[in-house]
């Protein structure tokens, strides 16, 4: 198989053999793909190494199949993403994310866009940050088939109310909090506020933190996600 002019982004970059590179990339039609770069790390490459970074909008092109396939072409398909900080730290978090969750060879175009506006998002001010990963956590779980119960009771039809507490069951839904054996305790208003894509206050933002993280480590096949130690409330 020969693709050309793919866009990408590289999710991860790690040197393979003396000259080369093993790279994690989330392409548009294909989904996550793994390629070699060769001799890229060599002074002769005529791929400029300084392409392959995380964070930066490209054009691929690859040939070959299995578990890897060989990058052809790479050219730049934008300017890389002005992120910087804390934002650096958010978009690494993307990239853990999605080689965490999402398998190699399986196409899923909507995670490609929902990846692009989730970096375009984390461009914003840093108060935004947190809420630019609850809204690409959400909607990375849906686009996989885990989307969140967050308008109604998980065991009933009925609408949640904004003023009541709820716990939230991680193979279920919402339901209204009886005590700590229920799950995790939220308001109405943050599962609401993240059905609406409305920001909520910051009281409703660290629950739906450690909602979606506990959702998506009961996905993980594997350890927690070692960019959760350095964002720590973020």
């Amino acid at each position: 198989m020969r693709v050309e002019q793919q866009p990408g982004f590289v999710l991860h970059a790690r040197a393979w053999r003396e000259t080369s590179l093993l790279l994690e990339v989330l392409s548009r039609d294909f989904g996550r793909v793994g390629l070699v770069a060769r001799g890229v790390r060599s002074a002769r490459s005529r791929t400029p190494r300084a392409l392959l970074q995380p964070l930066a909008p490209l054009n691929l092109g690859w040939s070959g199949q299995g578990e890897l396939a060989t990058l052809t072409a790479v050219e730049s398909a934008g300017p890389p993403l002005a992120l910087a900080g804390e934002a650096v730290l958010c978009g690494l978090y993307l990239n853990e994310l999605v080689i965490r969750l999402l398998p190699r060879d399986d196409p899923h175009p909507e995670v490609f866009s929902t990846y692009a506006q989730a970096l375009e998002r984390l461009r914003g001010g840093e108060r935004t940050h947190a809420w630019a990963l609850r809204r690409f956590e959400r909607d990375l779980l849906a686009d996989l088939g885990y989307g969140l119960i967050l308008e109604h009771a998980a065991d009933s039809d009925v609408p949640l109310d904004p003023a009541g507490v709820y716990a939230y069951r991680l193979d279920a839904g919402p339901i209204p909090w009886r005590g700590a054996a229920d799950g995790l305790k939220l308001r109405g208003t943050a599962l609401l506020a993240l059905a609406a894509d409305q920001q909520p206050d910051a009281e409703d933002l660290t629950a739906l933190r450690r909602l979606l993280r506990a959702l998506i480590a009961h996905h993980l096949d594997g350890p927690d996600l070692r960019a959760w130690t350095m964002l720590g409330s973020g």
